[in-house]
């Protein structure tokens, strides 16, 4: 359900971030002391006196949130509508009668917050890895903009503007991870797969040159598919599920047309907590959002 009273009444927003940010007792985010009080209010929000440094602050003290001219229900309507339903940044834009500058700006802020996924295998895995446009996005180039039409064949490369984005799907916990990388060699693989429970972790590829030195490592068990010579699965052998997941992660950045590469990190992630609130009603998806924010 859409959770539309946090965005119609600024003290209904604010009550929540009070909920979310304090649910384990208020603390000064300047000393980290949890010997507040409450000190009267600013505006809509409740203001508190740290005992400890002297010092004031209020719930929106040290989040994304602070110093901003937008209302915290503007925050949340744009935080909901661009993870729930991917909107684009014209489309917010349009909603709210604001620039595109500073949708874009609070778009980037809240996504550049969010925590990189721990991710620790249980296995067996899927691991693939996919190549999107990701360029010079909103800078200045120190050269004339390439022909998309006379690409260069073969795989991307980070230096080329299509950077590999990894997809991970742990079988055993049903966990999927996307991570942008740099380059797509041996060590970044070894480094995705370095986190995982079982002594030796069973890992289904592809048929990439970069994932053959894992049958040389115990610590690892490879099983591979090769789809150029016309196999996409055999019996449990097969990267299916990464497939299916980079398909999405495509969609995902379809409406942005096309991020810069020095904002692909934030903005997948801001993908992975997509994916964490899929099945999450409004309001407990919008608390999870915010959360993962602060």
């Amino acid at each position: 359900m859409f959770p539309i009273s946090r965005f119609v009444s600024e003290s209904a927003a604010a009550d929540l971030l009070q909920q979310v940010r304090w649910r384990d007792g208020v603390e000064c985010p300047r000393c980290r002391s949890d010997l507040a009080v409450r000190n009267g209010s600013y505006r809509e929000y409740q203001r508190y006196l740290c005992k400890n440094c002297g010092r004031t602050f209020n719930d929106k003290t040290g989040t994304i949130f602070a110093h901003s001219k937008l209302s915290l229900k503007e925050w949340y309507f744009t935080i909901y509508v661009f993870l729930r339903f991917n909107t684009s940044i014209r489309q917010i834009e349009a909603e709210l009668d604001l620039s595109y500058r500073t949708v874009r700006r609070r778009v980037e802020r809240f996504a550049s917050a969010l925590d990189a996924p721990s991710i620790t295998l249980s296995g067996p895995v899927e691991i693939d890895e996919v190549y999107v446009s990701a360029g010079l996005k909103g800078r200045e180039r120190d050269q004339e903009s390439r022909s998309r039409g006379l690409s260069t064949r073969g795989r991307g490369s980070y230096d080329g503007d299509k950077p590999p984005v990894f997809t991970l799907v742990d079988r055993g916990s049903d966990d999927r991870y996307v991570v942008p990388a740099k380059s797509a060699g041996e060590s970044t693989i070894r480094l995705l797969l370095a986190d995982h429970d079982e002594e030796s972790l069973t890992v289904y590829t592809d048929g990439f040159r970069a994932y053959e030195p894992l049958e040389e490592d115990d610590a690892f068990s490879r099983e591979y598919v090769v789809h150029g010579d016309g196999e996409s699965a055999d019996g449990e052998v097969h990267v299916n599920g990464c497939e299916s997941h980079a398909s999405l992660t495509r969609r995902w950045l379809s409406p942005h047309r096309g991020v810069s590469k020095d904002k692909l990190t934030p903005y997948l992630r801001a993908f992975q907590l997509r994916c964490e609130l899929y099945r999450k009603p409004g309001d407990e998806a919008l608390k999870h959002a915010l959360d993962a924010a602060l």
